[in-house]
C-alpha cells in the first residue's frame, strides 16, 4: 500500500489540491474530484492512502505527483 511519508508534513499536501479536515476522526485530507463533487483520495490518520471505490473516471495525476515530489512510500500491509 501507499503511504505519505513519516517526515512529510502534512499541509504539503495542499498544494496538491488535498483539503484539510478536522471534523473527520478518520480522513485527515482529501482530494475532491470539482466535477463530481466528491473525494477521490483520503489520508487517513495513519497516512494510508485510499482511493475511493468509484474509480472509473479517477485521475491518477495527483498520486503520480506525490511520488515525484518524494512524498510518497510504498508499505506492507499489516
Amino acid at each position: 500500500m501507499l503511504k505519505i511519508k513519516d517526515d512529510v508534513n502534512l499541509k504539503e499536501l495542499e498544494k496538491f489540491g488535498f483539503t484539510y479536515f478536522d471534523d473527520k476522526r478518520s480522513c485527515r485530507y482529501g482530494c475532491l474530484d470539482l466535477q463530481k463533487d466528491y473525494l477521490e483520495i483520503f489520508i487517513n490518520n495513519a497516512r494510508v492512502i485510499t482511493i475511493a471505490s468509484d474509480t472509473r473516471a479517477f485521475n491518477l495525476d495527483v498520486i503520480y505527483d506525490l511520488i515525484k515530489a518524494d512524498l510518497v512510500e510504498k508499505v506492507e500491509e499489516k
